[in-house]
C-alpha cells in the first residue's frame, strides 16, 4: 500500500539532506579513527605503506581483494584475455564449436593452475552425479550433490580431497573451495535439469561443457544448467542494439570501482579497525555506525568488482549471466538479501521455491527457509558463526512473513485503511529502517566477528539509547524513504514502457 504514491517534493528533500550530513559527519569520524590509528601497534599487520608520496598508509586486511589485484592480477587478465580471444577465434571460424572450446579451454586452465590430479578429482564428481541422473529421481540427485558438497567441507574428506592439488601457492585454499562447491552445484543443476526433461538427452559432454566454461569456473556466478544450454547452444548469437556499448560501461564501471576502492583504504581503515575492539569502542557513535554499514557495503562492492569482471567476460561470449546483488544501501526487506545472485537463484528454483510455493502460508514458508538455510550452511562450512548467521536470517525471513500476515488481521488492517496512503508509506518505512538495521547486524556477525556485532549493538540499543537509537533509525528511515522513492518511479517507467509497446 503507498508504493505508487509519491510524498511533497519538499520531504523528499529535507530525507536526502538529512541523509547526506549524517553519511558526511559519520565518515568525518572514521577519516580521523583511520588517521589517528595508523601508527597502532595492533594495525601493524593490516595497514601497510601505500601511497608514501603522501604519506598515506592502506588498510590490507582483506586478503582476497589483496591477491586479486596484486600477485595474481597478470594471472587473471592472462587466463580471461586468452579466454576471451579463443572464444572470438573459435566464433569467427566455426561457431557450432565454441561450447566445446570454452570447455577444452577451462579445463585447460584449471588443470595448469592446480594440477591434473585436482582435474581428475572433479571429472570423478561430474561423472558420479551424471550416472544419478540417467536414474530419473530428483531425490536422489540432490542428495548426492549435497553429499559431494560435504565431501569439500567437513574433514576427514575436504583434507584428503585437498591433497589433489599439485603445488602450493597463496590463494589454493580459496581456488580449491571455489572451484570444488561451484562445480558441485552445476552438477547438481545438471542431474535436477535432466531429470525434469528427459525427454531432452542432455549428454556427458553437455555437463562437462556447463562445468568447465572458465569464467564462471573458480568464484560463479552460478547459473542454472537449462539457461545456460539454451544459451550456448545458439550456433549463430545475435547481439542486440546497444549491447556491446553495454558491457564497455560494464567493464569501465567495474575499472571505476577497483580505482574507488583502491583509494577509498588509503584513508579510511574499515576492516582493520573491527579487529581492535578497543579503539573501536572509543569511536563516536555515529563513527560506529558508519564503519558497521560501511562493511557490508564493501562486500557488495567486492561482490559487484567480481560479478562485473566475469560478467563482461560472460556477455561477450553472448552470454546473459546473473547480474550482481542488490546494493545493500537499497535493503530493507529479508526477501531481497543476498550477496551472490547466482547461487540465490539456484537456491530458489531447486529448494526455497519448490517448497514454500507461493511463500504465502506461514508452515510451508518456514519449512522452505529451514531447508535452504541448512543447504546454504553447508555451502558456507557448518561452523558456529556459520549456524549463528543462518539461524538469524532465517528467522529474519519468516519474521517478515509474520509480520505481514499480523499487518493483513483485521483490526490492524482497519487501522491502516484509515491511515493516507502517504502516511501508510511512512509506517511502512519506520519498519523497514528497523529491518534494514536487524539485516547489517545479522549479516555483520559472518563478515565481521560476534563480539564487533555485540559492540555495535551494545553501543546503538543500549548505552546510546534514546538519543543515538532515535537518530540512526531517523537517518534510516530517510534512506528508506528515498529508496521508496527510486522503485517507485521505476516501477512507473516500466509500466510506461508497457503501455508503449502494446498494440493498438
Amino acid at each position: 500500500m503507498g508504493m505508487k504514491t509519491a510524498l511533497p517534493a519538499a520531504e523528499l528533500g529535507l530525507y536526502s539532506l538529512v541523509l547526506s550530513g549524517a553519511l558526511a559527519y559519520a565518515g568525518r569520524g572514521l577519516l580521523e579513527a583511520s588517521q589517528d590509528g595508523a601508527h597502532r601497534k595492533a594495525f601493524r599487520e593490516s595497514v601497510r605503506p601505500g601511497w608514501e608520496y603522501i604519506g598515506r598508509k592502506m588498510d590490507v586486511a582483506d586478503f582476497e581483494w589483496v591477491m586479486w589485484f596484486t600477485s595474481f592480477r597478470n594471472v587473471i587478465i592472462f587466463a580471461l584475455s586468452g579466454h576471451v580471444l579463443f572464444a572470438k577465434l573459435c566464433t569467427m571460424v566455426a561457431p557450432q564449436l565454441r561450447s566445446w572450446m570454452y570447455a577444452v579451454y577451462g579445463a585447460l586452465a584449471v588443470m595448469g593452475t592446480m594440477g591434473p590430479w585436482y582435474l581428475l578429482l572433479l571429472l570423478g564428481h561430474c561423472v558420479g552425479l551424471y550416472v544419478a541422473s540417467l536414474l530419473g529421481q530428483p531425490w536422489l540427485c540432490l542428495g548426492l550433490g549435497l553429499a559431494s558438497l560435504a565431501s569439500f567441507k567437513m574433514d576427514p574428506l575436504i583434507s584428503w580431497q585437498s591433497g589433489f592439488v599439485t603445488g602450493t601457492f597463496d590463494l589454493q585454499e580459496v581456488l580449491f573451495h571455489g572451484g570444488s562447491s561451484f562445480t558441485v552445484l552445476r552438477c547438481t543443476s545438471f542431474a535436477l535439469e535432466s531429470c525434469a526433461h528427459p525427454d531432452r538427452h542432455y549428454s556427458l559432454a553437455d555437463l562437462l561443457k556447463y562445468n568447465f566454461y572458465l569464467p564462471f569456473f573458480f568464484f560463479g556466478p552460478i547459473m542454472t544448467f537449462d539457461r545456460f544450454h539454451a544459451q550456448v547452444s545458439q550456433v549463430e548469437p545475435v547481439r542486440r542494439e546497444g549491447e556491446l556499448w553495454h558491457i564497455r560501461a560494464q567493464a569501465g564501471l567495474s575499472v571505476v570501482a577497483i580505482m574507488a576502492v583502491d583509494i577509498f583504504f588509503h584513508f579510511f581503515y574499515i576492516l582493520t579497525i573491527p579487529s581492535d575492539l578497543k579503539f573501536a569502542n572509543r569511536l563516536p557513535d555515529s563513527a560506529l555506525a558508519g564503519l558497521a554499514y560501511s562493511n557490508l557495503v564493501y562486500d557488495w562492492v567486492k561482490a559487484a568488482v567480481l560479478f562485473g569482471v566475469v560478467n563482461t567476460v560472460a556477455c561477450l561470449d553472448h552470454l546473459d549471466p546473473p547480474q550482481p546483488p542488490k546494493c545493500i544501501t537499497a535493503l530493507y526487506v529479508f526477501a531481497e538479501t543476498h550477496f551472490d545472485r547466482g547461487i540465490n537463484d539456484w537456491l530458489c528454483k531447486y529448494v526455497y521455491n519448490h517448497i514454500g510455493g507461493e511463500h504465502s502460508a506461514v508452515i510451508p514458508e518456514l519449512a522452505a527457509t529451514v531447508a535452504t538455510f541448512a543447504i546454504t550452511t553447508l555451502w558456507l562450512g557448518p561452523c558456529d558463526i556459520v549456524y549463528l548467521w543462518s539461524f538469524l536470517n532465517c528467522f529474519g525471513l519468516n519474521f517478515e512473513l509474520w509480520v505481514q500476515k499480523l499487518a493483513e488481521w483485521g483490526p490492524l488492517a482497519r487501522i491502516e485503511a484509515s491511515l493516507s496512503v502517504q502516511m501508510s508509506r511512512r509506517v511502512r518505512a519506520l519498519f523497514g529502517a528497523m529491518n534494514f538495521w536487524a539485516i547489517i547486524m545479522y549479516n555483520l556477525v559472518s563478515l565481521n566477528s560476534l563480539e564487533f556485532t555485540e559492540l555495535v549493538a551494545r553501543r546503538l540499543l543500549l548505552t546510546g539509547f534514546p538519543q543515538t537509537t532515535l537518530s540512526v533509525l531517523f537517518v534510516t528511515y530517510c534512506g528508506v524513504q528515498l529508496v521508496k522513492e527510486r522503485e517507485r518511479t521505476l516501477a512507473l517507467e516500466e509500466e510506461q514502457k508497457q503501455d508503449k509497446e502494446k498494440p493498438e
